[in-house]
């Protein structure tokens, strides 16, 4: 199959099941923080639900590759999306049962459509030409912006409709998933051959991870995936430890989720124009700036503020990341080249959540936002090896 334009129907279709797995990330991060704090007797175990779900995504990574290797684009993105709906009436019944560990299990098994879902943005390029690849990436990440707007208010809107908070919360999301998997039904992927004519002989993993340009995209990614994570899972417990109603939580998310992804509507266009490592400086700028503005206050503003900063400055890092990444493997490598940096990903994200919890239960909002800025100085010195040291040019 021959894309013949940029904009058709089946990178529509895929933007629109971006958004969809976007409502359901923003609202298990939304409201697995406050569940699991209202389960469990020990405040800073609040983000294991969080980190669960996080951790699903790392250890799923090798088995979502197998399924995409075995079943296609199509088939394995859908099996995901049926996991999904089972782990919503898992964590369903986990919150109504009062149940921390099953709760924890539930988000544990949704991170295999989290793994999934993550490789939307490496499909969107082949659903277009060639030279539109920056913008397929960059538009399919803006699909969040459903999400940006659905799930906040999905969890502030289902919260009280049952009698135990936040239950109405994980059955709607089942309803997500179903939607789905029926709009994925109607996308047609290009017909993978598993040994194209002319196809090298496979690298091993390891030559391919080792490669000095996949280090630092991998840096880049799951750092910067990292430290938004960190930031935002911490947020709605921190804004509830400053007295802010939950209605402003939900409002900074969603604010902080359209930042994250309304710029994919011109971050292809700006690395076309400015390059790959000029947008992710960019981008490690708006985290610095983030957390400038995270330490100066604790009001509704400092919020909003900082989480803005925070979620432009992800998608600068994240899309500039992947599209350096695609450089770096051949066709006929991309589900283990990509499964290793979604693992990479996954990782760091797990290793944040439940970080934030700990830190912001035990040291505050502002020593947590402090010590985000060694992950940043990390991203900072590996783009100026980039730069400096490999002479990359974009």
């Amino acid at each position: 199959m021959q894309p013949s334009s940029f904009l058709n129907k089946n990178l529509l279709l895929l933007i629109a099941c971006q958004g969809l797995f976007l409502t359901n990330n923003v609202t298990f991060i939304a409201i697995n923080g406050l569940v699991g704090l209202g389960l469990t007797p020990i405040a800073w175990m609040a983000t294991l639900p969080v980190m669960g779900y996080v951790v699903g995504s790392a250890l799923s990574t090798s088995l979502v590759s197998k399924a995409q290797t075995r079943f296609g684009r199509r088939r394995s993105f859908q099996l995901g999306l049926v996991v999904a709906i089972f782990s919503s009436l898992i964590c369903a019944y986990a919150a109504w049962s009062k149940n921390f560990w099953l709760l924890t299990t539930g988000t544990l098994i949704a991170g295999f459509y989290s793994a999934n879902a993550q490789l939307y943005r490496f499909a969107a390029t082949e659903l277009t030409t060639e030279e539109h690849k920056e913008k397929a990436i960059s538009w399919v990440l803006a699909g969040g912006i459903l999400g940006a707007i659905v799930g906040p208010n999905l969890a502030s809107w289902t919260k009280n409709v049952l009698p135990v908070p936040f239950v109405g919360a994980y059955i709607t999301l089942t309803l997500v998933g179903l939607i789905g998997v029926i709009l994925m039904q109607f996308i047609r992927f290009p017909v993978e051959v598993s040994n194209p004519a002319g196809a090298q002989t496979q690298r091993p993993i390891q030559d391919i991870i080792s490669q000095p340009i996949f280090i630092v995209s991998a840096i880049c990614a799951s750092l910067g995936y990292g430290i938004m994570n960190l930031l935002m899972a911490a947020t709605p417990l921190a804004m509830e430890v400053c007295g802010h109603p939950f209605s402003s939580t939900a409002l900074v998310l969603e604010f902080h989720v359209i930042s994250m992804f309304a710029p994919g509507f011109f971050t292809g266009s700006l690395i076309k124009r400015f390059g790959k490592v000029n947008i992710m400086v960019t981008g490690l700028l708006l985290n610095f700036l983030c957390v400038a503005i995270a330490l100066n206050g604790e009001d509704l503003s400092h919020f909003l503020g900082a989480l803005v900063c925070l979620g432009v400055g992800w998608n600068f890092l994240f899309t500039g990341a992947t599209t350096m990444a695609m450089s770096t493997y051949r066709p006929e490598e991309k589900n283990k080249a990509q499964a290793a940096i979604n693992f990479f990903v996954f990782s760091t994200m797990a290793l944040t959540s439940f970080g934030s919890g700990a830190l912001v239960t035990t040291q505050g909002w502002t020593l947590l936002n402090a010590w985000s800025l060694i992950l940043l100085i990390i991203i900072g010195l590996s783009l100026g090896f980039l730069i400096f040291r490999l002479k990359y040019k974009d």
